[in-house]
């Protein structure tokens, strides 16, 4: 899963960034609302986290820009106004949930995850097809009780697969949002990845179908 985070102090964007990408998270950062509006126009982004207080073009800005250009990513505001004015203003903008610095990191974490189950339309944080199951809290994987051992980026690839079932997952939506701006991936690498999870799926239920000029799609199989 891909992050914008838009926090102008780098002090508590490098502990928010740290704290993201050591639960798994690929994030990219801006420090000012202009760079972050085009980012979001030209990259797809599973959730941003913005910033109110930013230099120039304030918080409430860039969501009602986000808005009204039809940009339908998840937005966290994470601020340190705690008055109950902004916090209406905010979601009244289109921003999807409001929290108050200082957080918990346990705590971001698990709104994050529920921002983008909601904008998956998953209501659990267990996910199953044929015999697989996915602990999204947990970023955990096993079919019948055994654990299945995926990289990171299996792991992602897999949980889009299941959060979209039964759609197809856009091929270049997955490489970008495996992707950073110093980390950028290839159709190809995504291609490996879906070679090995194959492999690593067979007996489970379930087999990634590629869709010509699409994507990949995960369908339920029955086993003999």
């Amino acid at each position: 899963m891909r992050i914008l985070l838009v926090e102008d102090d780098p002090m508590v964007a490098d502990g928010i960034r740290e704290g993201l990408e050591k639960a798994g998270f690929a994030v990219d950062h801006t420090a000012a609302a202009e760079p972050a509006e085009s980012a979001l126009a030209l990259t797809h982004y599973d959730l941003a986290i913005v910033d109110i207080g930013l230099p120039r073009m304030d918080g409430h800005e860039l969501i009602r820009r986000l808005r009204r250009r039809a940009i339908e990513v998840p937005i966290l505001i994470l601020t340190a106004r705690d008055g109950l004015d902004d916090r209406v203003i905010g979601l009244d903008l289109g921003a999807d949930d409001y929290m108050v610095k200082p957080f918990h990191l346990p705590e971001l974490l698990a709104r994050l995850r529920a921002l983008i189950r909601r904008s998956r339309s998953a209501t659990t944080s267990e996910l199953s097809a044929g015999s697989l199951r996915l602990d999204l809290a947990r970023r955990t994987a096993s079919s019948r009780g055994a654990p299945l051992e995926l990289t990171g980026r299996e792991w992602e690839i897999l949980q889009q697969l299941m959060l979209a079932t039964p759609n197809v997952v856009d091929k270049q939506k997955t490489v970008e949002s495996l992707s950073e701006w110093d980390k950028e991936l290839t159709t190809n690498a995504v291609e490996i990845y879906i070679s090995r999870l194959r492999t690593k799926l067979q007996g489970c239920g379930v087999e990634i179908r590629t869709i010509r000029g699409i994507g990949y799609r995960l369908d339920e199989i029955l086993l003999a």
